[in-house]
């Protein structure tokens, strides 16, 4: 198990809940499928939003990856990194998603890199390990020592508006 940046997680969880979301309860295929190719039609023709969580939307159901532990590398920085290189760890199945992975390597390679590994680890997550973010986790060594007393004003606070003039 290897410990990806923290976005990277964070992206990774974002991506399946807007999946569930979309999807719907009992889900939706068709709706579904109409988003994903509005998305990749967006995308292949230079547009679409500018967003990773949905650039990630638009390609999850139509990459395939090449280098899983290239790509598991990559995870580690998420602002900085060669796109690519990621492009190169990967490719998209059929016409209108190879067009769109074309698109976005010329348009948006940046975001396209972040996009790629976020799909990635979403459609990966035993090969990664997400640091636990919770408020029990986060608390766990914390003894308290940092809480100042909320009672009473410290000296220094009070002096700031004793000042003589």
């Amino acid at each position: 198990m290897r410990k990806v940046h923290p976005e990277f997680a964070y992206q990774s969880r974002e991506l399946e809940g807007q999946i569930e979301g979309i999807l719907g309860d009992p889900p939706d295929r068709k709706n579904y499928q109409r988003m994903i190719d509005a998305l990749v039609s967006e995308y292949a023709g230079g547009g679409g939003i500018e967003d990773v969580n949905m650039l990630a939307f638009a390609l999850v159901d139509h990459i395939e990856f090449s280098d899983p532990k290239g790509l598991l590398a990559e995870a580690q920085d998420y602002e900085f990194g060669d796109p690519a290189r990621v492009f190169a760890m990967a490719s998209c199945k059929g016409e209108a998603a190879q067009q769109m992975y074309a698109a976005l390597e010329k348009n948006l390679p940046e975001l396209a890199r972040q996009a790629i590994i976020t799909a990635f680890l979403f459609k990966n997550p035993r090969k990664w390990d997400d640091d636990d973010q919770s408020l029990e986790q986060l608390s766990a060594n914390d003894d308290g020592d940092d809480i100042e007393d909320e009672d009473g004003a410290t000296d220094d606070f009070a002096q700031m508006f004793d000042k003589e003039d």
